[in-house]
């Protein structure tokens, strides 16, 4: 955006410009929420860090970005960006690239070494964290930063939990995963892997430990009964992703057929094509409107041949062959079954039908109230028994990398509180800034930058990472296309069009003031103002 150039008087240069006492409201300068920040689950200050990186200050960008999220490298590959659903940038022309933004941020921090400052106090305190997925490493992160000991047990033989064993690394290549989480373990968090806690409470008493955050994944396979032959070879979405960490890759053969709609079926059959399956295909017992799957994960598993059965039901797995049942939709939208068989030939079926929390180690705790196989917690994340605290898969909530961030962000900050004898308090929101409040004039056209795909022939049979990331100039034109909604960025407008002098510069980074005395309240500044940073409020006097 091109900032616009105006001859303007000194304020107060006409002693005639008085307003006297007439006016009936004044300008007065507002900071309002952006729906980016308002809608990311991690709680992001994505106008704030897009504001630097659009000057390109990348360094100050990302350390902007790490006070909310330590993972951008990771995050800007694997999270579902709901922030760029709601950007007012979508009404004009396209929605900014925030997740691709993120990603070059994150990929520069590690390209470049960037490192975290150590915590400026130690507390003394000591928190228990159990489970190193992105809700435990999230949590010992921020307590990392409020100078409180942290003990992460991980049952598993490496950290990363879901991200690792239920994201392939075509999506997420395991270098950008270890190089993060190790960024965590330099602060001084103590990571113990192969530690299963069986039982927490006597885990904080052995270990003398102040608090605890549980953040157990969702590792157990949910399972339904298909009729299956002693020689039909069925097998769970979790263990054949979770197969892909070791030496030895699941044997899945020729002919693989998915059950299941949601992200993890699609990344099953995506890496059984690329472990050499000539045939993958999902079934599906509704329509594709109603998967659960992301569209643009369908797009790119359909792109490298995977094939999807809607409408589609298993009925019986045999050794060589499944038997799947035509479904159609009620007048509810219901999908019910029609009596019409099928038999596709099958080397194994792959049960994606949901996980669940083993909730084992809260046997015996006092207080504790678990429905629907998850703990349930108060609005600081605090379980009934006090001191102990859970978020990510085992409390009620959406199940994603970026909810299972904010949920080790925020028990962190009530267990800080909590641990110093108080409740924690999240600041006050601002209004919200709504696309009416901006004047959409000001901005040019300027068409989201689209990331590159690696080519079908690679996708199929290697691991390399589909989507690739933006180059330096890319991600400079990404970022500026942010309209900072609701927030001053000093483009000068109001203080070009003011008809009364009545606006003053106070300087680089420090805004403007209204002169009162001239001010005529006619609102010129506030119909003028590109991002809603003004708005009139009527005179008390």
């Amino acid at each position: 955006m091109t900032k616009p150039f105006a001859i303007t008087l000194d304020v107060g240069s006409s002693l005639a410009n008085r307003t006297g006492s007439w006016r009936t409201s004044r300008p007065v300068y507002v900071d309002r929420l952006p729906p980016c920040n308002h809608q990311c689950p991690a709680g992001e200050d994505i106008q704030g860090w897009l504001y630097h990186a659009e000057s390109g200050d990348y360094a100050s960008s990302w350390r902007h970005l790490v006070q909310q999220n330590p993972f951008p490298a990771i995050m800007g590959r694997v999270c579902y960006h709901s922030c760029e659903g709601v950007c007012n940038r979508g009404k004009l022309d396209e929605v900014v690239g925030i997740n691709s933004v993120e990603r070059f941020l994150g990929d520069e921090a590690l390209k470049r070494g960037w490192k975290l400052a150590a915590p400026a106090r130690e507390s003394g305190k000591r928190v228990l964290i159990v489970g190193a997925g992105p809700s435990g490493l999230s949590a010992a992160y921020h307590l990392r930063r409020l100078g409180h000991g942290v003990t992460i047990l991980e049952a598993g033989p490496m950290a990363g939990g879901m991200m690792r064993f239920g994201i392939p690394k075509y999506r997420l290549p395991r270098a950008v995963l270890d190089a993060e989480v190790q960024r965590i373990l330099d602060l001084g968090a103590v990571l113990e892997l192969d530690s299963k806690v069986t039982n927490i409470l006597e885990e904080m008493q052995n270990g003398r430990y102040d608090a605890a955050f549980l953040a157990v994944g969702a590792h157990i396979a949910k399972r339904a009964y298909i009729p299956a032959g002693d020689s039909a070879r069925v097998l769970d979405a979790v263990a054949v992703l979770r197969g892909m960490e070791g030496d030895a890759q699941p044997l899945l053969g020729r002919r693989v057929v998915v059950y299941g709609g949601g992200n993890t079926a699609l990344d099953v059959a995506r890496t059984a094509k690329r472990l050499g399956a000539e045939e993958a295909v999902i079934v599906y017992r509704r329509t594709r409107e109603k998967m659960p799957a992301h569209d643009f994960e369908v797009e790119e598993a359909l792109q490298e041949g995977v094939m999807i059965r809607w409408l589609s039901t298993i009925k019986e797995a045999g050794e060589s062959s499944i038997t799947v049942e035509k479904m159609v939709l009620d007048d509810k939208g219901f999908p019910q079954p029609t009596g019409e068989f099928e038999t596709l030939g099958a080397d194994s079926l792959v049960l994606a039908l949901g996980q669940d929390v083993d909730l084992g180690l809260l046997n015996g705790v006092p207080g504790l109230q678990m429905i629907g196989g998850v703990v349930q917690v108060n609005a600081h994340m605090m379980t009934g028994y006090p001191g102990i605290f859970a978020g990510g898969d085992m409390v009620p909530a959406e199940r994603n990398v970026t909810v299972a961030i904010g949920h080790g962000k925020k028990a962190a900050r009530n267990i800080d509180a909590w641990l110093n004898g108080a409740v924690y308090a999240p600041p006050a929101q601002h209004e919200l800034a709504a696309f009416d409040k901006l004047n959409p004039w000001y901005y040019a056209d300027a068409p989201k930058t689209v990331q590159p795909l690696l080519d079908i022939a690679r996708r199929k049979s290697t691991f390399d990472e589909v989507v690739q990331g933006l180059d330096e100039t890319n991600a400079l034109f990404e970022a500026r296309r942010c309209l900072s909604c609701g927030n001053c960025f000093e483009c000068d407008n109001c203080y070009g069009v003011c008809p009364d002098n009545a606006v003053t510069k106070l300087g680089p980074g420090k805004r403007y003031e209204f002169n009162l005395d001239y001010c005529k309240g006619c609102g010129v500044c506030v119909a003028e103002c590109p991002c809603g940073a003004i708005k009139m409020e009527p005179e008390t006097i």
